[in-house]
C-alpha cells in the first residue's frame, strides 16, 4: 500500500460514500514501483459490493477524472490480464475524454481517437483501445453477464453488460447494502470523534495510521448501530478502557472487546429492570404449643372430629384442666 495514495483518496471531495470506498481501496492496492492493477474479484471483495456495481463506480471515477482504466492483453496468449488503473496523482496522468461507442453512441463524439489516448499514457504505450464508459468495449475488467451481446473486437465472446438494454440488474452480493445506503446513514459527528480521541489520549495532529481517514469513523459507527451503544456510552467505555491500559490503542479494533462488554452490561441492566419484583414470602405458620387447648377448641366446636384424633392421655389432660366436659366428649364420640 502507499500512504501517499490513500491520503490522496481521502482528500477527494464530492464523491458518494461507496464511490469513495472504491477509490480508497484502489489506492490501498497501489504500488509506487509497479502501479495499481488489482483483479475485479479482489476489488469487489474488498469493497463488499458486486462486480457489476463496482464497474458502475469505476465508471463514475473515470468520468470525473480521478482515474483511467487501461486494459491489458498477454502478448502471447492474447488472454486478458487485470486492468491497469492509472490514478489521478500519478505523474503524466491525463483524464480520459468521453469517446462515443460505435454500438450505441455514448459520448460527445468530439474526443480524440482511441489510439491517441493510449499513446499518451506513460504507463502503458501499447494499449490499442480504451473502453466506452457505459458500454465497456475493450475493457477486460467489465462484469460477466448472462445476456447475449455482440462480441467486442478483442474477444470471441462478449462479457460486457449493456446497461441500457438489460431488463434485470445484477443482484448485489449482500442485499442489506444499497451501496450508498448503509454508509450514508447518520454518521458519527466530528465532535464525538474528537471527544473519543481526547479520552484515548490521542493527538489529532499526529494520529496513528489506523485512526486516520474515514475507516475508523465507520468502525465507531458500527459500535453505535450494531452493538446498540449511544455516543455517550461509547465515550464512557473508551474512558474506562483507557484507565486500565497506559498506552493509547493503535486503532479502533483494539477497543472492540471493551465495547462488546459495555453492550452486554447494558443488555443485562435492561433485563433486570424488566423483571417483575418477587412477591414477599408468606408468613410461616406458628407452631401449636398448647395441644390440650387446641383439641379442646376442636371438641367444643361443630367442626369434623375423627374419633381416633384424641388419645386417652389428651382426653384426661383436657378434663383435668376443665377445658371440656365429659358430657361434651360423649356427644362428640370420645370415650
Amino acid at each position: 500500500m502507499s500512504h501517499e495514495a490513500t491520503n490522496w483518496a481521502i482528500k477527494q471531495r464530492g464523491l458518494k460514500p461507496t464511490t469513495k470506498i472504491v477509490l480508497w481501496h484502489l489506492c490501498d492496492r497501489f504500488n509506487p514501483d509497479y502501479g495499481c492493477f488489482p483483479s475485479q474479484d479482489r476489488l469487489a471483495h474488498d469493497c463488499e459490493i458486486s462486480r457489476s456495481t463496482l464497474n458502475d463506480h469505476l465508471g463514475q471515477l473515470e468520468a470525473v477524472g480521478l482515474l483511467r482504466r487501461v486494459p491489458r492483453l498477454d502478448p502471447v496468449t492474447k488472454r486478458q490480464l487485470p486492468t491497469r488503473y492509472i490514478l489521478g496523482f500519478e505523474p503524466g496522468f491525463t483524464p480520459v475524454p468521453v469517446v462515443p461507442c460505435p454500438e450505441i453512441g455514448h459520448g460527445d463524439g468530439d474526443g480524440a481517437e482511441i489510439g491517441d489516448m493510449a499513446v499518451g499514457s506513460p504507463m502503458d504505450a501499447k494499449t490499442d483501445a480504451l473502453p466506452c464508459p457505459d458500454f465497456g468495449h475493450g475493457d477486460g475488467a467489465m462484469p460477466v453477464s448472462d445476456f447475449p451481446a455482440d462480441p467486442c473486437p478483442e474477444n470471441a465472446e462478449s462479457r460486457v453488460r449493456i446497461s441500457d438494454t438489460n431488463p434485470v440488474r445484477e443482484p448485489l452480493s449482500k442485499p442489506v447494502k444499497e451501496e450508498e445506503g448503509a454508509q450514508a446513514r447518520e454518521g458519527v459527528s466530528e465532535e464525538v470523534f474528537a471527544d473519543l480521541l481526547a479520552v484515548l489520549g490521542l493527538d489529532p495532529a499526529a494520529l496513528p495510521g489506523w485512526w486516520q481517514g474515514w475507516p475508523p469513523r465507520l468502525h465507531v459507527q458500527r459500535w453505535r448501530d450494531e452493538l446498540g451503544l449511544t455516543e455517550a456510552e461509547i465515550i464512557a467505555a473508551a474512558e474506562a478502557s483507557r484507565e486500565e491500559h497506559p498506552e493509547p490503542p493503535d486503532g479502533p479494533k483494539a477497543l472492540d472487546r471493551a465495547m462488546q462488554r459495555a453492550a452486554q452490561r447494558k443488555a443485562e441492566d435492561a433485563g433486570r429492570k424488566r423483571r417483575k419484583p418477587k412477591a414477599p414470602p408468606a408468613p410461616a405458620a406458628q407452631p401449636i404449643t398448647d395441644l390440650p387447648a387446641f383439641y379442646a377448641d376442636l371438641v367444643n366446636s361443630d367442626r369434623y372430629l375423627p374419633v381416633s384424633a384424641i388419645s386417652n392421655t389428651m382426653r384426661d389432660a383436657m378434663l383435668a384442666r376443665g377445658l371440656v366436659t365429659a358430657e361434651r366428649l360423649r356427644e362428640r364420640g370420645v370415650r
